[in-house]
């Protein structure tokens, strides 16, 4: 059974922002708080959070593992293992790009596939992290820590079995018992901020959804409110706990859906700093200001990150996106040769994207179309084909082969 675009697309965004909450931002704490930051208490974990919202997966992935070899039977280092792999895994899938999250066109996407070895890793990660929750809630159904914890996991694989594993129901299910988990937790402890991501994503996905679709929500008992959700949003990013750098995240792209973009705006420039070597949070600055009409200063943006990039800021990163989201952006303007020539520099960093590379070579072509210069057009058009033959740009890229491209 398919839902129905709207609600898929909802649906898919919800699982895909619950998922950035699960593991801990390093900001301060309060010790006198009831803050579930930086569990279990390893020194080791502040280097590994700092570097995965720097998006070096690899040595986050790699500190997780050791933090949990020394916390074996603690739910929160399962679930912050179980973040980094599954992140690793949507990164090089070409998923997180933030720039496609602010409408649902990305439901649609074309995107590379998982590899099973990783899905299989995760799926043994989410279960054994339910094992240790299940196990310590089975004794104590109040228990705090185990009841974040399980909606924790919840969430995660809400996310894995959405947009890796496309099993619509499953992921429900599961975005749906991570939102319960969380509203137990506050219903406990109204203290516990960090709880309130989940409960605030899910409420502005709900009160997104057409006015059918909310009350069929409604009849199952999922209530949603956007006001609400975003509210939930800035007590958590407000908060010293694990989630405020990830409610900061997530508030800039619904704020961006909301055309809100001088609120969402400061949000992304306070975390730039905070993690220079994120590139997408970097992108989502010139995004922004794309979308904010501010197209002069969104293309200082691009231009910037890729010229960081060429000096070795992203070390291993695809900055290579800059020059796309460049290029798209000159076109808009109808500076067609600025555009092909921001298309062109992608193929120059060392290692592009395949799907960034394509799209550009698309543009590349489709610019030199409406410049009338065929034979780069033709070349282009075949570059897109001759990397991946079945994906949306290669059909395009067909097309344009046997009639060119018309603005």
């Amino acid at each position: 059974m398919v839902f129905p675009s709207p609600a898929r697309a909802a649906f898919f965004l919800l699982c895909l922002l619950l998922a950035a909450q699960t593991v801990a931002a390093p900001a301060q704490t309060n010790p006198a708080s009831e803050s579930l930051a930086y569990r279990p208490h390893d020194p080791l974990n502040l280097t590994a959070f700092n570097h995965f919202y720097n998006l070096d997966y690899d040595r986050a992935v790699q500190e997780f593992d050791q933090v949990l070899a020394r916390h074996p039977d603690d739910p929160f280092a399962v679930n912050h293992l179980l973040t980094a792999v599954l992140f690793r895994e949507l990164y090089r899938m070409g998923v997180l790009n933030t720039g496609e999250y602010a409408n649902d066109t990305f439901i649609s996407a074309a995107h590379r596939p998982a590899d099973p070895k990783v899905k299989q890793q995760i799926q043994d990660l989410v279960a054994r992290a339910l094992g240790l929750e299940e196990k310590r809630l089975s004794a104590n159904p109040k228990d705090l820590e185990a009841l974040y914890a399980r909606g924790v996991t919840r969430a995660q694989f809400s996310t894995y079995t959405a947009l890796v594993e496309h099993a619509w129901f499953s992921a429900m299910r599961n975005a749906v018992g991570a939102r319960r988990d969380h509203e137990r937790v506050l219903e406990l402890s109204p203290a516990t901020v960090e709880a309130k991501l989940i409960v605030g994503a899910h409420n502005y996905v709900v009160g997104s959804l057409p006015w059918a679709l909310k009350g069929a929500a409604s009849v199952i008992g999922l209530g949603g409110n956007k006001e609400k959700g975003i509210q939930y949003l800035r007590d958590c990013a407000q908060g010293s706990g694990e989630t405020s750098v990830d409610a900061q995240i997530l508030l800039a792209v619904f704020l961006r859906r909301e055309h809100r973009y001088e609120e969402a705006l400061p949000i992304a420039r306070g975390l730039i700093p905070r993690f220079p070597q994120d590139v997408l949070l970097a992108l989502e600055e010139g995004h922004l200001l794309r979308a904010a009409g501010h197209p002069q200063e969104a293309a200082a943006v691009y231009r910037r990150i890729w010229q960081a990039g060429r000096e070795g800021r992203y070390p291993n990163l695809h900055y290579e996106i800059a020059a796309l989201s460049l290029g798209d952006l000159l076109r808009s303007q109808k500076d067609y040769a600025g555009a092909a020539a921001a298309y062109e520099e992608v193929s120059q960093a060392p290692q592009p994207d395949p799907d960034v590379l394509q799209k550009a070579n698309l543009g590349a072509g489709e610019m030199y179309d409406v410049l009338q210069k065929r034979d780069l057009a033709m070349a282009k058009y075949q570059a897109v084909v001759a990397n991946r033959g079945d994906t949306p740009s290669a059909e395009t890229a067909r097309k344009r082969m046997k009639e060119a491209y018309r603005e």
